[in-house]
């Protein structure tokens, strides 16, 4: 089942996240370099939700934000860059320097 993945964007850094309780349980961090720019920095999952794809969530909504804003990634962490590395459908949202 979907989990519902939330999103904060302050002008300067975000994040996309799946809170539970007021905890947050996973998140995937950014920093914006310009409008149309952001640097993905970090993803974390808590150990209870391991193996349910929650990652691959917030990949996708990431990905799906970035379309629709017309934003362009820059994977700094392993996971970000290692899934837009392999999933060909996600490399349109890469910045040109990250290619």
């Amino acid at each position: 089942m979907p989990h519902t993945i939330q999103h904060h964007d302050d002008g300067a850094q975000g994040a996309f996240y799946l809170e539970e309780n007021g905890q947050r349980l996973a998140e995937m961090t950014y920093s914006r370099t310009n409008a149309t720019t952001v640097i993905v920095d970090h993803t974390e999952v808590d150990p209870s939700l391991g193996g349910q794809g929650v990652g691959r969530e917030l990949l996708g909504a990431l990905v799906q934000w970035a379309r629709a804003t017309h934003t362009k990634v820059v994977p700094q962490c392993p996971y970000v860059k290692a899934q837009l590395d392999k999933v060909a459908a996600y490399r349109d949202v890469l910045a040109l320097s990250a290619r």
